[in-house]
């Protein structure tokens, strides 16, 4: 066994691997950011050995909705490509996407980041993607927790876990159960592959490389680094919009999964949603990938989720409404499908 100092000599944290310096410089570096993201109802944030939100006025039976998530291996190629910039965003995502889902508006949010070596411009720059996600959430980031641990993680790695609270009118949660046959299903646009399918699309990129110009969303070529590392789109402020004008009967975040998985987290036992493959375009980093890793088509809509990242269900009658708000709202949706009777034991969401 080696040692950094002489045997018997005083030992100290930092000989340990853990620099107690950086983690009060990244606490100071990130202030700024956090300070960004608040709301009314905030009554200590960071710092402390808690955070204290106050539930906001007006409520009168308010329900608290929480959720929690990471970032899984997309991780990875952030690693590999040294960008840490908008991971942060992705991690915020996650959780308040499926918060909302429920109906609920995002209050706050609280992450943990852990490394085995504490890089403070890296952890700030994570920090300050975590901020942004939370100021296009409408949420504020109160607090976290930063975990230098020697050994457990390979240089220059690190994760992340977050969670998010929010508050929905018990009368107003949406749980699906007011969906009925004959109801519309849309699709709001993804801004790519979101924070799912990342092992597959690394084992893709592996086979094929990086080096790769695929169109992006706004029709130009982009480097396949770019479009692989786009940030998962977050839906809060126009769907909450919605919500004040449009009775919506359920909402599915399209995640780990894809779509066949994840939209009957919203749908009773005896319904199904029908969609119509031909409704939305594939986007070309989804056939890009599809293509070369000669991926089967029930595959992608198992993994991936194919241009829809968040699935609505309202009437029929709401359904051109709830579409010209969104867009108001700067969201591309297509209505995708329809809810019907389930024939027996058939797949609860059937792509045809």
């Amino acid at each position: 066994m080696t040692h950094s100092t002489p045997p018997g000599s005083p030992l100290t944290y930092r000989d340990a691997g853990v620099d107690i310096d950086a983690g009060d410089a990244l606490v100071e570096k990130i202030k700024p950011y956090a300070k960004r993201t608040m709301r009314p109802g905030v009554l200590a944030g960071i710092g402390g050995f808690g955070a204290l939100f106050e539930l906001p006025k007006g409520y009168r039976e308010p329900v608290l909705v929480s959720g929690t998530d990471g970032v899984g291996t997309k991780l990875k190629l952030a690693f590999e490509l040294n960008r840490h910039g908008t991971i942060g965003i992705d991690l915020v995502a996650m959780s308040v996407n499926d918060i909302l889902t429920l109906g609920a508006e995002p209050l706050y949010f609280l992450d943990y980041y852990a490394c085995g070596k504490l890089d403070v411009a890296t952890a700030s720059e994570v920090v300050k993607g975590i901020a942004a996600g939370c100021e296009r959430a409408g949420c504020a980031l109160i607090g976290g927790e930063t975990a230098e641990m020697p050994g457990m993680y390979t240089p220059g790695e690190y994760d992340l876990a977050g969670f998010a609270v929010g508050v929905v009118e018990k009368s107003r949660i949406i749980d699906g159960s007011t969906i009925e046959p004959g109801d519309v299903v849309l699709g709001l646009a993804s801004d790519g592959a979101h924070s799912n399918g990342y092992s597959l699309i690394r084992k893709i990129i592996e086979r094929s490389g990086m080096e790769h110009l695929i169109e992006s969303p706004a029709g130009e070529p982009a480097p396949l680094a770019d479009l692989a590392l786009a940030p998962t789109r977050i839906y809060v402020k126009p769907v909450l919009k919605l919500l004040a004008e449009v009775a919506v009967k359920g909402m599915a975040h399209i995640t780990g999964g894809g779509i066949v998985e994840n939209v009957p987290r919203m749908l009773a036992e005896n319904l199904v949603a029908r969609l119509e493959r031909k409704a939305w375009p594939m986007p070309p980093l989804f056939s890009w990938l599809q293509r070369e890793g000669g991926v089967a088509d029930d595959e992608m809509f198992r993994v991936f989720n194919c241009g829809i990242g968040m699935v609505l269900v309202v009437a029929p009658a709401d359904a051109e409404r709830a579409a010209r708000v969104l867009e108001q709202e700067g969201e591309t949706v297509w209505r995708i499908g329809a809810v019907d009777q389930r024939r027996g034991d058939e797949p609860q969401t059937i792509v045809e």
